[in-house]
C-alpha cells in the first residue's frame, strides 16, 4: 500500500483533490516551526515603543516575557541616552541666523537663557561669567549668548546687559539694562534667584540672596538713625 505521507507528485495531486489528507508534520518539525513562529512575533516587538509594549504586555505568552523585558530595556537604554543628549552644561556662542533654530525651536520642555552682549562692557563680562557657573550648575537649561548686534541689528548699547528666558519657543522673562542687575554688585547667587523666579532654573535657594544685603542696610540705618538724634537734642540744649 501507497504511503500517504511520502513526497511523490501522484500524492500531491491527490492532497489538492482533497483525495488524500494533508501531510503529517513530524513533532520536531512542528517544535521548530513554532520557535520560528515565536522569534518572528517578539522580534517585532523592537518596532515598538515603550508605550506599545505596555499596552499590549496582556497578549504576551509567559514565553516570551524574557524576550519582551530584554527589549523593554533596550528601549529604556536608548531613552537614556536620548537624555543625556539633552543636558547642555555650557553657554554656547549664537549668531543672528541660528536665533530661530537654537531659541523659538529649541524643542518641548526646554528652557533657554539668551544673554545679549558686547564686548568691552564689565558687567557684561560678569554675567558672562556668572552664566558659565549657573550652566554647569543647570545642564537641563540651555544656556546661550549672543553679541547684540549681529542678534538683533542696531540693538542699542544702552540696553545691556540683556537676557531674555524663553520656554518652548516662548518669552517668559526680559532683563534688560545695568540697572535690573544691581551693577558690578552683582552675585551669581542673585542671578540664580532672577532666573529660579522666571522658571528657567530650579534653584535651591530659600531667598532672594539680596533681601539680605537690603535687610543689613536697613539694619544699619535703623541703627545709626537713634545716635543722629541723640546729637541734634544735645545741640538743642547748648
Amino acid at each position: 500500500m501507497q504511503d500517504p505521507n511520502a513526497d511523490t507528485e501522484w500524492n500531491d495531486i491527490l492532497r489538492k483533490k482533497g483525495i488524500l489528507p494533508p501531510k503529517e508534520t513530524p513533532k520536531e518539525d512542528e517544535e521548530e516551526e513554532q520557535q520560528v513562529m515565536q522569534q518572528s512575533v517578539v522580534k517585532t516587538y523592537e518596532d515598538m515603543t515603550l508605550e506599545e509594549l505596555k499596552e499590549n504586555e496582556d497578549e504576551f505568552s509567559e514565553e516570551d516575557e524574557m524576550a519582551i523585558e530584554m527589549y523593554r530595556q533596550k528601549r529604556l537604554a536608548e531613552w537614556k541616552a536620548n537624555q543625556i543628549k539633552n543636558v547642555f552644561g555650557e553657554v554656547v556662542e549664537m549668531s543672528g541666523q541660528d536665533y530661530v533654530k537654537e531659541v523659538n525651536k529649541a524643542g518641548p520642555g526646554i528652557w533657554v537663557v539668551l544673554h545679549l552682549y558686547k564686548q568691552g562692557i564689565p558687567l557684561c563680562t560678569l554675567i558672562n561669567q556668572h552664566l558659565t557657573e549657573l550652566a554647569r550648575k543647570f545642564p537641563q537649561t540651555k544656556f546661550l549668548k549672543s553679541i547684540s548686534t549681529t542678534c538683533i541689528p542696531n540693538y542699542p548699547d544702552k540696553n545691556l546687559p540683556t537676557v531674555f528666558v524663553y520656554f518652548e519657543g516662548e518669552m517668559k522673562a526680559q532683563f534688560i539694562g545695568p540697572l535690573v542687575f544691581g551693577g558690578m554688585n552683582l552675585k551669581v547667587n542673585e542671578l540664580e534667584w532672577r532666573l529660579s523666579e522666571s522658571g528657567a532654573v530650579k534653584t535651591d535657594l530659600e531667598e532672594n540672596p539680596r533681601k539680605q544685603i537690603q535687610d543689613q542696610l536697613l539694619t544699619s540705618i535703623r541703627c545709626s538713625a537713634p545716635a543722629k538724634n541723640h546729637s541734634d537734642e544735645s545741640d538743642s540744649d547748648d
